[in-house]
């Protein structure tokens, strides 16, 4: 099977944007963007992000509190910049940081996530958070489609 035709498959599947945030063993703000988010269940309320083993989130990530930050369809550059990819003069614009850790500004929304379990899940580890707090807008998401970003207000493709 070819990985890289097995990747343009799935990303024939929609998905939304977001930005993982948390605080680091000395308190600075950290961040992954990721679009592989799901809600899992309600009661208790569960959701889960997959982490790449390769990166250094996904050893940050064990056991520690994290945000998921759902991005408003304005904020490309950020997911960029958390990707990996510096945006040149960007300035990320934090919320005061809540008790389980760093919150993105201007965002859709924010889950506020304590450790429940993680699991292996090949080259991805599969953590799901119990959702302790969480807030939204009524704001257009950024959305992922075939390598290319996405507004759900028009449907329209943003430039990488």
């Amino acid at each position: 099977m070819d990985p890289k035709e097995l990747r343009n498959c799935l990303g024939h599947f929609a998905t939304g944007v977001t930005v993982v945030t948390w605080n680091d063993d000395t308190g600075n703000r950290r961040g992954i963007t990721i679009n592989s988010f799901t809600s899992v269940s309600l009661d208790p309320p569960l959701v889960l992000i997959s982490i790449d083993k390769q990166t250094k989130a996904y050893h940050d990530l064990k056991g520690r509190p994290f945000i998921i930050n759902i991005l408003s369809s304005k904020q490309r550059l950020l997911a960029l910049q958390f990707a990996g990819k510096p945006q040149e003069g960007l300035a990320v614009e934090w919320k005061e940081d809540s008790k389980l850790g760093p919150r993105l500004d201007h965002t859709v929304g924010t889950i506020e996530c304590f450790p429940w379990k993680q699991y292996d899940g090949g080259d991805h580890v599969l953590f799901l958070g119990k959702v302790k707090d969480f807030s939204y807008d009524e704001k257009d998401s950024l959305l992922f489609f075939k390598g290319q970003f996405l507004n759900t207000q028009d449907d329209s493709v943003v430039n990488n």
